[in-house]
């Protein structure tokens, strides 16, 4: 399975995950913190990146669940 980064992201009204570079979602959900649930894990068992957008489209949050040899600073956890 190719490794790729998981985006959690508007979709009209819900929310939805999309693996990077997919034009269709993996899964849509209604609330964002369900989406976010399963993007987590979809990127844990990946190793890869994590990408939390807002309404707007803006990243608001990311985590990377790899073998990062230079980690972000975590300012949530």
């Amino acid at each position: 399975m190719a490794k790729k980064n998981q985006w959690v992201t508007i979709h009209p009204k819900d929310w939805a995950i999309k693996g990077e570079g997919n034009k269709r979602a993996t899964k849509v959900t209604k609330t964002q913190k369900e989406a976010i649930d399963i993007a987590k894990k979809i990127a844990e068992n990946q190793k890869s990146e994590l990408y939390i957008q807002n309404r707007e489209g803006k990243i608001r949050s990311k985590d990377s669940y790899g073998n990062d040899p230079c980690p972000p600073k975590d300012k949530e956890h």
